[in-house]
């Protein structure tokens, strides 16, 4: 079907089942720290409108903790029935390192979430906010063995090939190879960014509806900062990563370039749009800007960068993709600055909440974060091929060998239950988000007691609130 063999299936199939996961471990890292700075906020300023929008992102915090939990089962189980010859292969090294993010990360979110989601009213404000902190950094260190282990596929060391398999020689070397310092800030500062312009969006919609009160200025204004501030910093970490992977991963950035030969000692050019054509091995309709190629990937005049044809044809990465996502990232990230610039220009003139343009814009630019994070790692991971493990093992060495028709089954059950799952979660989500902050929600979690606020059951009951009467709770505010 569509020239597809099961393999490809395979690796659609993965590529799927990610792409949805992705999502929700992003906006949990995000929230999560936004959360700890909420609530450090409201304890230092006792300001209600930072309390009441801990109460608020809080259930949206649940749902997608939730889902992000049951869609990496998934992702662990995918190693062993799809990429069984790579799990033999390897097993040595990721094995290890994903254990030890279950029994750092997931025992540290485990051990504080329920304190964090349901103990405002039933422990100190000191142990409730360590809470609080103890959840944001069981995710940034769940993202920390998680990059680890991807990195080590991209840049390998540390490691002895015994008897056909990687056996772990220096676990120093193999947790902190080259490419994950950049890889771990690149994707940190994504996930921060991605919840950034998701809580922008969600306060400028409520405004361009004449929804306003002091915690939407307050979500918008906290956002439009943590843009202006951090999204020229991504850019600097996009930079340095990009050096490093021209230095270990040379066809990756040829690739993504489009770039397929040098001449002479020419600077090389920078395709700024084209069309990388992989059977003619050359881009088509190029755009390009001659020596600017050679300055920004290697900050010289006198470097130039590698081309695709210094490398065998089967090890090329597939440039008529990554050459797009890369392009769809960057894109995006010009933008995040401008939008940040904007709120600023805006911000000086006190016309940051009425300037509909730039609210419409910010809505827009709701989903651009978690557009990009996808668009990169689909760079990432698709440039690295036909590698599964750079320079060590080929994707097609590391499937389980499943019929295709195997795998076009698992491949549509995953795609209608994906979809119908995850699908409503993101709807119940954005209901919440459709609700909008509650004036005073806070203090009624606080005061508690009988017929105030039942003892939940279960983890996503702490999103139940306000889903019918919106109407009245906007009016309370």
């Amino acid at each position: 079907m569509f020239g597809l063999e099961a393999l490809d299936l395979a690796r659609i199939q993965f590529g799927f089942t990610i792409s949805f996961h992705i999502i929700f471990p992003a906006i949990t890292i995000g929230l999560a720290s936004y959360l700890a700075v909420l609530e450090g906020l409201w304890l230092k300023t006792r300001q209600e409108v930072y309390r009441d929008l801990y109460h608020f992102w809080s259930k949206i915090f649940a749902v997608n903790f939730g889902m992000g939990v049951v869609s990496g089962l998934v992702m662990a189980y995918q190693f062993g029935t799809n990429w069984s010859a790579f799990s033999d292969f390897a097993g040595a090294v990721t094995g290890p390192l994903l254990t030890y993010e279950v029994l750092t990360a997931f025992f540290l979110e485990a051990g504080f979430l329920g304190v964090m989601l349901f103990g405002w009213q039933r422990v100190g404000p000191g142990l409730h906010f360590f809470s609080t902190l103890m959840v944001a950094i069981g995710t940034l260190i769940s993202t920390f063995w998680i990059l680890a282990s991807n990195s080590w596929m991209h840049t390998p060391q540390g490691f002895e090939i015994i008897d056909g398999r990687v056996i772990p020689v220096d676990w120093f070397a193999v947790v902190f190879n080259p490419s994950f310092p950049y890889r771990l800030a690149h994707m940190a500062t994504a996930a921060f960014l991605a919840t950034a312009f998701f809580v922008a969006a969600s306060a400028a919609w409520h405004l361009l509806r004449d929804r306003d009160n002091p915690a939407l200025r307050k979500m918008l204004s906290m956002a439009m900062w943590m843009a202006l501030l951090v999204a020229p910093i991504q850019a600097v970490i996009g930079d340095l990563h990009g050096l490093n992977t021209l230095k270990y991963q040379p066809a990756k950035i040829a690739a993504i370039e489009g770039h397929w030969e040098n001449h002479g000692d020419e600077p090389t050019p920078l395709i700024l749009f084209g069309w990388p054509d992989m059977d003619a091995e050359e881009t088509r309709f190029k755009l390009e800007i001659p020596a600017l190629g050679s300055l920004i990937l290697t900050h010289s005049l006198d470097q130039q960068v590698p081309a695709l044809k210094e490398f065998a044809k089967e090890d090329r990465p597939n440039a008529t993709v990554v050459f797009w996502t890369f392009r769809v990232m960057v894109g995006i990230g010009m933008l995040m600055i401008l939008t940040g610039l904007w709120s600023l220009w805006l911000r000086a003139r006190s016309r940051l909440f009425q300037s509909r343009a730039f609210l419409h814009l910010v809505v827009w630019m709701g989903p651009s974060g978690l557009i990009a994070l996808l668009a990169g790692w689909y760079t990432t991971e698709i440039g690295r091929q036909p590698w599964i493990i750079q320079g060590l093992m080929r994707t097609a060495d590391a499937s389980s060998g499943h019929s295709f028709a195997q795998m076009s089954l698992t491949l549509a059950l995953f795609v209608v239950v994906y979809f119908a799952l995850f699908g409503a979660g993101l709807g119940y989500m954005m209901r919440l988000v459709r609700n909008g902050p509650v004036t005073g929600e806070g203090q009624q979690a606080i005061e508690g007691g009988p017929g105030q606020q039942r003892t939940p059951s279960r983890p996503l009951s702490a999103a139940d609130e306000g889903l019918d009467d919106n109407d009245t709770q906007r009016g309370r505010s």
